[in-house]
């Protein structure tokens, strides 16, 4: 049985056409890389173009590593190869008789976030900030997060970079993109993962990853759609 859960572990969290959607939207925001407002991002954030480039790039494709953390004693899992959830088609592994739920962190979705949100809080100093923005954006994502059965806890894929976006500008226009970014990143795990941890065991998933299927699609969006949003309307009034 351990050998059946760890073959499954790691995976895309998204079917190939939304895995191949992200990478064009990612080629899309590196495209225009030598344009002023993404320079505006980056010099506002305190990382270089490439380092930003890679950031993002390190966290599409980190998507695929799951690391275990703890096995949750399952009710029914669902062996589903595919789960949609508001258009978007996730991928889940197929782990048979198993009766236990794998709690898992997402390396694309949650490690890399997580680090690069707690180093522009020390780098900007915007703790107070940071606190009331991901509280905000952890209490929408939370409200439109639903548990599916098979895959975990899902939401609709454009809330958490909308909502950051919104929050980051009203909160500081001088440091909306990295506000919007460590909102964005830690709202989303805290109000659809971690704020949902109870109902794990319930979905009948054989695999739970924090930032994983169901959230990494947000947290990711949140990256490019949200930081370019803030550093466009804080370019305009510089």
């Amino acid at each position: 049985m351990s050998t059946l859960l760890h073959s499954g572990l790691h995976y895309f969290p998204v079917t190939l056409p939304f895995l191949l959607l992200l990478a064009g939207l990612l080629v899309l925001v590196v495209g225009v890389a030598a344009l002023r407002v993404l320079r505006f991002a980056s010099g506002s954030m305190h990382i270089s173009l490439a380092g930003l480039a890679t950031i993002l790039v390190l966290s599409l494709l980190g998507s695929y590593v799951n690391i275990p953390l703890v096995y949750l004693p399952g009710r029914q899992v669902v062996s589903a190869a595919q789960i949609s959830f508001f258009g978007v088609t996730y991928v889940v592994p197929i782990v048979r008789q198993s009766a236990a739920t794998v709690l898992a962190i997402n390396v694309g979705g949650a490690v890399i976030p997580v680090a690069l949100s707690l180093y522009l809080i020390v780098r900007h100093r915007l703790m107070a900030s940071a606190i009331a923005g991901v509280l905000i954006v952890a209490i929408v994502c939370h409200l439109v997060a639903r548990p599916v059965p098979g895959l975990g806890i899902a939401e609709p894929v454009l809330v958490p970079a909308v909502a950051t976006a919104i929050v980051a500008i009203v909160l500081s226009r001088r440091h909306a993109a990295p506000l919007a970014y460590i909102s964005g990143s830690l709202g989303t795990l805290i109000g659809a993962d971690l704020w949902n941890l109870g109902k794990l065991q319930a979905m009948g998933a054989s695999v739970a990853s924090i930032g994983g299927a169901g959230t990494f699609d947000g947290i990711f969006l949140t990256g490019l759609l949200a930081v370019l949003y803030a550093s466009l309307v804080g370019y305009r009034r510089v």
